[in-house]
């Protein structure tokens, strides 16, 4: 029991175990004191400080990431994605899938699903990531052309196929089914250009909750998941 109440919430072993010993647990409405007691996840009703744990394999956790804090579970200097993970939402393993740039924003997943995590980076999926990007200068048809064709960065990496939409003269959405450091950044670069502000709007068929503000976060819905993995084409 100490272990299933470790793993949903952000709890260390030995601390729940002294609260089992102090009478802070029950299974089926009934008072546990021993730790090592044995419960059946599927079945059993477990309740820890007066609250009723329901059984998640995994959690799958929809943020819109805000400026200025690190994609990351851990960080001694800066603040971090899983430090604005509400408790209710919290559990040990909970990680960002992929990293947004410490001034980007947007949208951003988190969970202990590493399968799941693989399949939304993993660039043999090619799953779709849009960016809003504000840029220093105008966007003209030839760099259009140029991220269609495929951009090669400054180190000679080759990039896949991307669409560059232009929004205003300095505002464009690009997509991209990889994820290369600060690529989309750097790709901008190849055509003179420097990004003032990214924002991802959408991965997959997934796009961000216009209701969701910075800093907030919500559980996804089975829905969300799948739009997630959906390969849009680019």
């Amino acid at each position: 029991m100490d272990k299933f109440i470790s793993n949903q919430l952000i709890v260390s072993r030995s601390v729940v175990r002294q609260g089992i010993q102090r009478g802070e647990a029950a299974v089926n409405g009934m008072l546990v004191r021993d730790s090592g007691t044995l419960i059946d996840v599927d079945n059993d009703i477990i309740a820890y400080k007066g609250n009723i744990i329901n059984y998640k394999e995994y959690v799958y956790i929809l943020m819109n990431k805000p400026h200025g804090v690190l994609s990351a579970a851990t960080d001694k200097m800066c603040k971090t994605v899983v430090d604005l993970v509400p408790d209710h939402l919290k559990r040990q393993g909970i990680v960002p899938v992929g990293r947004l740039d410490k001034d980007t924003t947007g949208l951003l997943i988190i969970t202990d699903d590493g399968a799941f995590a693989h399949n939304c980076i993993s660039p043999k999926k090619k799953i779709s990531k849009s960016y809003i990007a504000h840029l220093d200068g105008d966007i003209n048809e030839d760099m259009i052309a140029k991220f269609q064709n495929g951009v090669v960065l400054a180190d000679g990496t080759v990039c896949r196929s991307a669409i560059l939409e232009r929004m205003d003269k300095n505002i464009a959405r690009i997509t991209i089914t990889e994820g290369k450091y600060h690529q989309v950044k750097r790709m901008f670069g190849t055509v003179g250009l420097g990004v003032n502000g990214l924002h991802r709007e959408s991965i997959g068929g997934l796009y961000l909750p216009n209701t969701l503000k910075f800093g907030e976060c919500i559980e996804m819905t089975k829905q969300q998941l799948e739009d997630c993995i959906y390969n849009k084409k680019v």
